[in-house]
């Protein structure tokens, strides 16, 4: 699915910022997408609002959804934990079949304290998950795409490991999200990254880094693109190895920017993105 252009994903402006204010930030500024964070479409629902007027909101300012994300810890929950997630997929497929976004992202469960859960175990738990969850968003006609999260104690937390959850489910209707900061902070390795088939990357997520040390990176460390220590055009480059055309979506968890104008921030992260893509 060709969906080249540049996105704007919501966390970027922060918990204050409501979805419609998102909507039109993400047109003036000049981008394609918009990434809708889940508990903003919850909130914009519990005010009495509906999808459909959502949709045409969007629809209006010459925008698609492009996600709805995040079904986080989502992938070694057992018995009722499993059973409360995937009630929550359904919720999320259908509010994206709603505002007509072809994915949902899902997220990585993260161990426990001292780990104790085998690299068998993970894989094997992964791929039973995101299988269920495939089912669901079938139901709704959309497709999942699964991110893997950089952090040690991230149970995915690799290309390479996610790319070998997707070998053994075979099917088209999952595919990835690579995050620019993730896949530093975890260590990927740019050779597996060209050696992907472009029709299984979803989504591209870019941000910069503060500083190098992994150990120490959080989200509040992440940076608009070029004002950072990541190897950005390197990471743009391998990916355009690939054949992968976009999308290319903007993902910031800083106060600092949250502080700030919510257009100021997403017109500055859009001119960072077009510096590398």
């Amino acid at each position: 699915m060709k969906m080249m252009g540049f996105g704007l994903n919501s966390w970027t402006t922060g918990d204050a910022v409501d979805v419609l204010t998102d909507v039109r930030v993400a047109s003036e500024a000049g981008y394609r997408f918009i990434e809708l964070r889940d508990w903003k479409i919850e909130r914009y629902l519990a005010q009495g609002s509906e999808l459909g007027v959502l949709r045409d909101r969007v629809e209006q300012s010459d925008l698609r959804v492009l996600s709805v994300n995040t079904l986080d810890d989502s992938t070694l929950q057992t018995g009722a934990g499993f059973d409360r997630v995937v009630a929550r997929c359904h919720t999320l497929c259908a509010w994206a079949e709603a505002l007509g976004s072809p994915y949902v992202i899902v997220g990585p469960s993260y161990l426990p304290e001292g780990g104790g859960v085998s690299a068998e175990a993970i894989h094997e738990n992964t791929v039973t998950a995101l299988v269920r969850y495939v089912e669901v968003a079938a139901e709704h006609g959309v497709r999942i795409a699964f991110e893997f999260h950089g952090y040690s104690r991230c149970s995915i937390n690799k290309l390479a490991a996610a790319t070998a959850v997707l070998d053994e489910i075979g099917d088209a209707r999952v595919g990835l999200v690579i995050d620019a900061f993730h896949f530093y902070v975890g260590g990927s390795s740019f050779r597996n990254l060209e050696e992907l088939d472009h029709s299984r990357l979803f989504i591209v997520h870019l941000a910069d880094a503060e500083h190098n040390d992994r150990t120490r990176l959080g989200k509040p460390n992440r940076v608009f693109p070029g004002d950072g220590v990541l190897p950005l055009k390197d990471l743009v480059r391998s990916i355009r190895r690939t054949q992968f055309e976009g999308p290319y979506s903007l993902e910031l968890f800083r106060p600092e920017y949250w502080a700030m104008d919510p257009l100021v921030v997403a017109r500055r992260g859009l001119q960072s993105m077009k510096r590398f893509v």
